[in-house]
């Protein structure tokens, strides 16, 4: 092998960043980081890197905050003195429990309805196991309380050992509101408690809106359409309200960024200005993967990323190496065998939907691939890296 031939392929980097406070300029901030670590560290800004920015520090920038009071303003504004059937929340003390406080301050009663044996991301309130023994259908039955704590008593999450049964109910009982505590599975089943209905779903809640309205609610919001507009001169989010929100303090949530287009542009523009390299640039937020032992989907937000440069639309379009080296060139091996296989990456064209040669690479949009990559790069922590730099993303085996 030539002794000059590059040995790495995709690099993915921390970028230490100063802490970001409302009314920073971000862009010149996270382009100054990035070209600076490059300088100290000794490394080459190229065609096709990818500067990725979390989503935390571009809603700090913008200031996009709200209290528990203008979520409780809303949140009456909409409903009302009605009875709010809450339902398919998160159990999550960063990402709900703040909404819940104040869903619960501008609502009389609240009907709680919980999904089972687990939230939409996979925490997890009972098991299977115990479902079945039970005689339980988990599609079908709607579980009372008492039911519930029957059946499966006191179920604490296995990282951070909160029963979200209790905490929420305390909660909600905190704010001086009545509740009451359901798990179903079907949306229409809460009707049968009230028929004005704030659903909490993240992915699943356009579907959900829509069996409601055909089972005949009267009113039905979506946490995406809470705080979608200004509350008393609070921050907001146009397209999203409440989801992907964050606990702040203890009576402030942090909102997903608003749009945020320009920012990626200019953060772009300005490395171009300086390097002539034209890379691409993306904010993003949870990565889009499972934890094996926890059973937890980590996408708890909306999308992975809010906004993005043009040159990451689309998904992979790659060949499988060993596929190629088992099927198509068996029979062949060393200089030959690399050889044949960089032929075929050099010779593919248009779209390889269909062929087999391309069966098992991941049929994910980048935008979802490259963010899953940074916010592991990054961690939610203190690691101080909330910019990361991808390089080689976009290579293979012939570059």
């Amino acid at each position: 092998m030539d002794k000059k031939e590059r040995r790495v392929g995709t690099v993915s980097r921390g970028i230490r960043c100063p802490i970001i406070r409302e009314g920073d300029n971000l862009a010149e901030i996270v382009a100054t980081s990035v070209l600076e670590a490059a300088e100290i560290e000794g490394f080459h800004i190229n065609n096709r890197d990818v500067i990725s920015m979390t989503e935390s520090i571009v809603a700090r920038s913008q200031g996009n905050y709200a209290s528990v009071d203008d979520i409780a303003a809303d949140v009456k504004a909409k409903f009302g003195d009605n009875t709010i059937g809450v339902i398919f929340p998160i159990l999550s003390r960063n990402r709900f429990s703040i909404c819940l406080k104040g869903i619960a301050r501008g609502a009389k009663k609240i009907v709680l309805m919980l999904s089972y044996p687990s939230d939409e991301v996979g925490n997890s309130l009972a098991t299977y196991d115990l479902i079945d023994a039970a005689g339980i259908n988990p599609y079908s039955d709607v579980l009372s309380l008492e039911r519930y704590r029957q059946v499966f008593g006191v179920q604490k999450l296995e990282f951070t050992g909160v029963d979200y049964v209790q905490y929420y109910a305390e909660l909600i009982k905190a704010e001086g509101c009545e509740v009451e505590i359901i798990f179903a599975n079907q949306p229409k089943a809460i009707l049968d408690y009230t028929d004005c209905i704030l659903t909490c779903d993240i992915h699943t809640r356009v579907r959900t809106k829509r069996l409601l309205k055909e089972g005949g609610a009267k009113l039905v919001f979506g946490l995406d359409e809470i705080l979608n507009a200004p509350v008393n001169g609070s921050g907001c989010n146009e397209k999203y309200g409440l989801l992907g929100s964050n606990k702040s303090t203890e009576d402030k949530i942090k909102l997903f960024p608003k749009e945020c287009k320009d920012l990626v542009l200019d953060v772009q523009k300005r490395i171009f200005d300086a390097t002539g390299k034209h890379v691409e640039v993306m904010v993003y937020g949870d990565g889009a993967f499972k934890d094996p032992q926890g059973k937890i989907w980590e996408l708890a937000d909306p999308v992975v990323s809010p906004a993005f440069t043009d040159g990451l639309i689309g998904t992979p379009n790659e060949l499988k190496l060993k596929y190629l080296a088992d099927n198509d060139f068996k029979d062949l091996s060393g200089e030959a065998l690399k050889k044949a296989i960089s032929d075929s990456i050099k010779a593919k064209d248009g779209s390889l939907v269909g062929n087999m040669a391309a069966q098992g690479t991941t049929p994910r949009q980048l935008t979802d691939l490259i963010g899953s990559l940074c916010d592991l790069t990054s961690g939610s922590g203190d690691k101080g890296t909330p910019v990361v730099l991808v390089q080689g993303y976009f290579d293979n085996y012939t570059n």
